[in-house]
């Protein structure tokens, strides 16, 4: 095998001569870019290391409660009320609710830990809202309640629910008298309401008054008359003994009232005049009751006061003597009457 011709390397000579130089090439750049990489690398690893640090070196922020969180709420009898706590930066921490005027823990985060299924919490992520819930509110529901976050110490927030309680009234008070065949209309007033109710039922007796099959009665369904007032309405068109008896007033979730009708036959007692029971209606008025015990006090004063002086009168008798007749007269200021 000739490795030079003509005084110049051959195909094989060529070959043999750059393979060990293309080897070392190859070594040497390769080394070289390992090197710079695992440098690089360390580079990057404290960098990052660099931003780690000063993470940790930050404060954590602190959760607070926001300032337009509501701490009063109004609730009417028998509906839902809803106690809202609004906090920001909660992270981790957990949130409670509890019953100020026995320290009774409602619920942790959103389980509850009471048997009164009434009370439920839930939490809305969009507004970072925890609501305390109060279906078929009660009186005793009023009072304060707290909303805790776990903190170190912990942080609290206030909310005072306050329950509003309707009037319900039948005008005309307890009883009502109507004569056999008149008209008669039975109100039922709702005062002082958040909301009206939805509904108002009507119960003669013990049975409930059906809106179309009573005959000669109708029904008109609740309707506001003023900003604080509704009025719902029994009405009858001629009044028979059927109708009598005991009626009742029962809006949904408020207190029932209840009137009884009478129904005369003839008769004209005062309390239809009136508006009052018969045994109210019978009394004499307080004014006279007072003029006439006055009156007697009267008497009885002149009576033990005024002197009584006795004359004699000489009356002939049948014999022919003398009889005396003594007899009294009342004297005023000395002189006879």
């Amino acid at each position: 095998m000739k490795f030079f011709r003509d005084g110049w390397p051959s195909t094989v000579g060529l070959l043999l001569i750059l393979l060990p130089l293309a080897l070392h090439l190859s070594t040497t750049w390769a080394h070289t870019y390992h090197w710079g990489k695992r440098r690089g690398h360390d580079h990057g690893g404290r960098r990052n290391l660099g931003r780690h640090r000063r993470k940790e070196n930050l404060v954590p922020e602190v959760p607070y409660f926001e300032p337009n969180s509501p701490t009063e709420v109004e609730a009417q009898l028998g509906s839902s009320a809803y106690l809202p706590c609004k906090i920001k930066n909660l992270g981790n921490k957990s949130v409670s609710w509890v019953r100020n005027k026995d320290a009774h823990i409602l619920s942790v985060d959103r389980y509850t830990f009471i048997a009164d299924a009434r009370f439920a919490a839930w939490h809305d992520a969009a507004t970072n809202t925890w609501t305390l819930q109060v279906k078929f509110v009660e009186e005793s529901d009023a009072g304060r309640y707290e909303c805790q976050v776990s903190t170190e110490p912990k942080m609290s927030h206030f909310v005072h629910l306050t329950v509003i309680t309707p009037k319900v009234s039948i005008p005309g008070g307890t009883e009502l008298h109507v004569r056999s065949g008149s008209p008669v209309t039975i109100k039922c007033v709702v005062s002082h309401a958040l909301q009206p109710p939805s509904y108002v039922f009507w119960y003669h007796e013990d049975a409930r008054v059906p809106e179309i099959s009573f005959t000669g009665v109708e029904q008109v369904p609740l309707k506001r008359v003023s900003a604080e007032a509704s009025v719902a309405s029994l009405n009858i068109d001629s009044v028979t003994q059927s109708h009598a008896g005991n009626y009742t007033c029962a809006p949904a979730a408020l207190t029932s009232v209840s009137v009884i009708l009478h129904v005369l036959n003839g008769e004209r007692p005062a309390a239809m005049q009136h508006g009052t029971s018969p045994a109210t209606g019978l009394l004499p008025d307080a004014s006279h009751l007072l003029a006439s015990l006055l009156l007697l006090q009267v008497l009885s004063f002149l009576l033990l006061t005024t002197p009584i002086t006795a004359t004699h009168h000489h009356l002939p008798s049948p014999d022919g003597t003398t009889s005396i007749l003594r007899s009294g007269s009342l004297l005023r200021n000395g002189m006879p009457r």
